[in-house]
């Protein structure tokens, strides 16, 4: 039959349920008014009464024929109250009746213990080889830009961290280079210390040990590596050992490959290059973060550092 005003929601019916103390006594109380014993289903050691003859029933009083003992089990069900709402009853909903993509972030939980069977929000951590973790703590990018600094999320709760990069340069034909922030700002003194060997191909195949670096301002990861041009990029992994220490040095080890210019997408670069490198800066000041950058120009890309954790 047509209405006039909003689609009612879909409601749940369930009907309200007491359960009584007996006693030797013919009056007990309701925990909901009825207008008479009809609106009661009223059982007696699991045997359901007769309304009017076995009780009678007005607004909360609730009246026998015969006085129960203290071991008999009584209770009604309120057959004048049923109960309807808009959510479903506590343990009625599957998985099959929640749409895909329907649960926000906001409604999962954020405490526990997470395990094979339990996400936990904000839980963007996965399993490493031997039974660590890593987890993803930042992400910067940089267009053009004279550095790419990620600081202030080393903390005592890793000893160990990664940083994923791809990054390529500006101009043409430049290095790439790391060097290590102390209190939120990046240290140029001429303190550290790296060596590093690189492979490359370009029609003949060869290897070059042209990465060595004493006492110098910066530390390579990358010599003469690419052109400025996105499609030729430095990509590769950084592992950073202990870097809030203020008894050892901050070092850090890298592999990396990259490119030379070639006819764009769909065509081979005109050389391929590896380079696997290791540098330190010599300093007891714990290090606050990691800048990334070229010699020669600015630099582009993204760098993500994960947080390792050893258990």
């Amino acid at each position: 039959m047509p209405f006039i005003g909003n689609q009612p929601a879909l409601s749940y019916t369930s009907f309200a349920k007491q359960d009584f103390t007996t006693s030797a006594t013919t009056s007990y109380t309701l925990d909901n008014p009825v207008a008479n014993a009809n609106e009661l289903a009223l059982f007696i050691n699991f045997v359901r009464q007769e309304p009017t003859t076995a009780y009678t029933a007005s607004g909360t009083s609730l009246t026998l024929t015969s006085a129960t003992s203290a071991s008999d089990d009584m209770y009604c069900v309120f057959l004048g109250k049923a109960v309807q709402t808009v959510n479903p009853p506590n343990g009625s909903v599957g998985a099959s009746q929640i749409a895909d993509s329907s649960i926000a972030l906001g409604k999962l939980s954020a405490t526990g213990t997470k395990d094979s069977t339990t996400f936990l929000r904000g839980d963007n951590t996965f399993a490493e080889a031997g039974g660590g973790a890593m987890e993803l703590l930042h992400t910067a990018t940089g267009s053009d830009v004279s550095s790419i600094d990620i600081n202030g999320y080393f903390t005592s709760d890793y000893d160990h961290y990664k940083l994923i990069y791809s990054v390529y340069a500006a101009t043409n034909n430049t290095d790439t280079m790391v060097r290590i922030m102390q209190g939120g700002s990046v240290i140029t003194a001429s303190n550290y210390w790296f060596a590093g060997n690189a492979w490359y191909y370009d029609g003949t195949y060869s290897q070059s040990s042209n990465a060595v670096g004493f006492n110098t301002n910066y530390i390579g990861i990358a010599s003469t590596d690419n052109t400025s041009n996105s499609q030729y990029p430095t990509t590769g992994e950084m592992l950073l050992s202990n870097p809030l220490s203020t008894s050892q040095n901050t070092t850090i080890t890298t592999n990396s490959i990259g490119y030379n210019s070639g006819a764009g997408a769909g065509q081979p670069p005109t050389a391929i290059r590896t380079w696997n490198y290791a540098g330190t800066y010599i300093s007891t000041t714990a290090t606050s973060g990691i800048s990334f950058g070229y010699i020669g120009g600015n630099i582009n890309g993204t760098i993500r550092l994960y947080g390792m954790k050893n258990s």
